[in-house]
């Protein structure tokens, strides 16, 4: 089944592709690829590669813009109470009042980043395009390049990241990346061949599932497990051969949800032995058929996944069963946060959303000044 992508012409013009089975396009947007056509854009060593040795050239900084907190972001995690965004341009957005107002980081690149996480208030990565890894250890106020690698597959991107601790981490992306640190991200070694992955499927997130291990899903419906937190990682045949574009460990052992093209979601309480199609449905025009890019655990235990087309489901029983809001603006969401009173903090499409706990009632934020 082709897929689409997005290329951006001359004058700007977001056009749509379709991307055949025979040929590995690649997409600058490949963790949102079903969610892009509304979207205005779209190491061989074995030995640890010291990560600051990449940046071989004058350091680049991302442009300081009022218009960045609507501009295109991927991503979304909290920082402690900190609300922290990534995305286009290399634009990374901090918040202190729930998503209020927003303020720019320093953040020395130009490139699209994709992924965003933090391990407490103040350690944080961010992964992107050119097999960008950044570190903050402020909250994200500002930022450092760890890693980048431009030689790599003409700059492929890192697509997810997930650290175990301050120590311990891990990055994926396009072309069957695996990267680990063990020491904060002072070096990355590429650990790719852990993994059976002969066609080299793009590996578009990563999670931690609850007294289990690591999951990751990709491209094709591919999916890898590790009951030891990397360090070994088995093949599983899942239940959908179209792309996954996420996974989502919930608070029940072993259980989580997988999702991707077409609004296909699947749960599994087994550590990913045995999965279970969730059926969604829009009240009016049948089944959901809209792309799913991400997701999140709140902190009350409800799970919501945000895709194409406005799409917000929510959770309240670990996934079993799910409400859909198709908001109407149709803005296409790659990614999903909450405030302290429930109020989901969107990014995508348009940049950032302030929604009601179910999606609905969008807000649109400030650029404040530092």
């Amino acid at each position: 089944m082709s897929e689409p992508v997005m290329r951006r012409t001359q004058s700007g013009e977001a056009v749509k592709f379709l991307r055949a089975p025979a040929f590995r396009f690649h997409s600058p947007l490949a963790k949102v690829l079903s969610l892009c056509s509304v979207l205005s854009v779209l190491s061989l060593a074995a030995a640890p590669l010291q990560a600051q040795s990449a940046a071989a050239s004058a350091t680049v900084y991302a442009i300081e813009s009022p218009k960045a907190a609507s501009a295109l972001l991927l991503d979304i995690a909290h920082a402690g109470k900190r609300l922290v965004a990534v995305g286009d341009r290399g634009h990374i957005l901090y918040s202190d009042d729930n998503g209020k107002v927003w303020t720019q980081a320093k953040v020395p690149t130009r490139q699209m980043l994709t992924a965003v996480f933090f391990v407490d208030d103040q350690r944080g990565w961010a992964v992107g395009h050119d097999a960008q890894i950044l570190a903050s250890a402020d909250g994200g106020a500002t930022w450092v390049q760890q890693f980048s690698d431009l030689e790599r597959e003409e700059g492929a991107p890192f697509l997810d990241v997930w650290f175990k601790d301050q120590n311990s981490g891990f990055v994926v992306g396009a072309y069957g990346a695996l990267f680990a640190t063990t020491d904060g991200g002072k070096t990355w070694e590429d650990v790719s061949e852990r993994m059976d992955n002969p066609d080299g499927y793009h590996l578009n997130a990563i999670t931690e599932v609850k007294d289990s291990g690591l999951f990751v899903v990709g491209e094709a419906g591919s999916m890898f497990r590790s009951p030891d937190w990397g360090q070994t990682w088995e093949t599983l045949k899942g239940p959908y051969e179209g792309s996954l574009f996420g996974v989502l460990g919930t608070n029940q052992p072993g259980t989580m949800l997988a999702y991707g093209l077409r609004g296909n979601l699947f749960r599994s309480s087994d550590f990913g032995s045995t999965w279970q199609n969730i059926p969604l449905s829009m009240q009016r025009n049948g089944p959901l058929e809209f792309g799913l890019a991400s997701g999140a655990v709140l902190k009350d235990g409800s799970l919501v996944v945000v895709g194409h087309g406005g799409s917000v489901l929510k959770s309240t029983d670990n996934g079993r069963t799910f409400s859909l809001v198709n908001r109407p603006d149709r803005l296409s969401l790659a990614g999903v946060s909450a405030d302290d009173k429930g109020n989901l903090i969107l990014v995508g499409q348009g940049g950032v959303h302030v929604s009601s706990p179910t999606g609905a009632e969008l807000g649109q934020p400030d650029l404040g000044q530092k």
